[in-house]
């Protein structure tokens, strides 16, 4: 029988709030489903950035899980440091951060990092990086597919960079990369669509670049939303991050992907300033506060509405607050977990309703040792 209360743990009374309780169970169901979805964990390069931790790290590892995609020197110093042995940064570095990525590289060679690029003058940068410090650079051709975040048009231009890259003795043209974020359409079939026609242009540079003779030799593409939809091609690899953890903006949009919520945001009310409205201590500094209300589902409070969040309070209106004291404890999915994650320290963990430790957000900040 499924509980229906599992995020609840015993004795919370002496919990401090807020906090983000970490359930590991099932984060290994989610590991497990990724896998499954992808056919064989030699397809996934999983994401770090929504979870941080050295812990998740492993695990996924344990499950055969050899190759990763982080968000900052950070996370890929923390993935070198559990040994990893692929790691691909996927954020173009520049300015001191090429410094940075080529003090990375020497510091741990049993580990194979590669890049993104996405302009001509930031590759002839790194190839000078490179010949100053004696490594070779692999990088991803960074790939605009219609989010206009980053990359470059997958087009003549994109194809004649690829090309001096492959030609750079200090560069090695490791593949395309692209990610189709805005590739949201809660309609599978109507997202697969989309997502198919992003990758015909990804795959008409690649065809365009192979009919000349040089070899592309892997492609890394989407993320947690159209990862299912592209594991079913060959020769790629895809990147899922959120689907760790998962979150209630992700679950209510993408309702066919059957991923466990794995993180909860643990509150208390600390005011009843007026009828009819409480106060948790969920702020700006404990909680993504990018989206727009309802930002985290109460478990409890389904019918309330939330009004308002400043950096310490959540302020929500329920007609039934006189029922409530203050001091109570409720639960919540936050709706974007990744940047939530990074507003603490550690988290959590649950096991049988037990706090049973604690996993520290490892590359929380911008800088470990390099």
């Amino acid at each position: 029988m499924i509980d229906q209360n599992w995020y609840e743990i015993e004795s919370p009374e002496s919990l401090n709030t807020p906090a983000l309780l970490i359930y590991p169970e099932r984060i290994d169901r989610n590991i497990d489903l990724m896998i499954e979805i992808s056919g064989d964990a030699k397809k996934l390069r999983p994401h770090i950035k929504t979870h941080k931790t050295a812990e998740i790290i492993i695990m996924q590892m344990n499950k055969g899980i050899t190759k990763f995609k982080c968000a900052t020197i950070a996370e890929a110093e923390l993935l070198a440091m559990n040994d990893a042995k692929d790691v691909l940064l996927a954020m173009q570095p520049v300015g001191a951060n090429l410094d940075r990525y080529a003090k990375l590289i020497k510091e741990y060679p049993n580990t194979m990092f590669s890049t993104i690029v996405d302009n001509e003058n930031t590759a002839q940068e790194m190839a000078q990086i490179a010949k100053n410090n004696g490594v070779v650079i692999s990088l991803f051709l960074d790939l605009n597919v219609g989010m206009n975040r980053t990359g470059i048009e997958p087009n003549n231009e994109a194809h004649l960079l690829f090309k001096k890259i492959e030609e750079n003795q200090f560069l090695n043209a490791q593949g395309l990369h692209s990610y189709d974020g805005h590739l949201r359409n809660p309609d599978f079939e109507e997202r697969k669509k989309d997502c198919d026609k992003a990758f015909q242009r990804v795959l008409a540079l690649k065809e365009s670049i192979e009919k000349e003779g040089t070899k592309v030799p892997s492609l890394v593409l989407g993320g947690s939303p159209s990862f299912p939809i592209h594991a079913k091609r060959d020769g790629v690899e895809v990147s899922p991050g959120t689907t760790l953890l998962w979150d209630e903006g992700y679950g209510n949009l993408f309702k066919e992907m059957p991923f466990l919520k794995a993180a909860v945001l643990v509150s208390r009310i600390i005011s009843k300033p007026a009828k009819d409205i409480i106060c948790l201590d969920l702020g700006h500094k404990a909680m993504a506060p990018e989206m727009t209300f309802p930002r985290i589902k109460i478990f409890g409070l389904e019918d309330s509405k939330q009004i308002g969040q400043s950096e310490e309070h959540l302020v929500i209106e329920y007609h039934n607050s006189e029922a409530l004291s203050i001091g109570d404890i409720f639960y919540g999915i936050p709706m974007h977990i990744c940047p939530t994650v990074a507003k603490y320290p550690k988290l959590l963990t649950v096991r049988d309703k037990k706090l049973e430790g604690e996993w520290k957000v490892a590359a929380r900040d911008h800088q470990l040792n390099i």
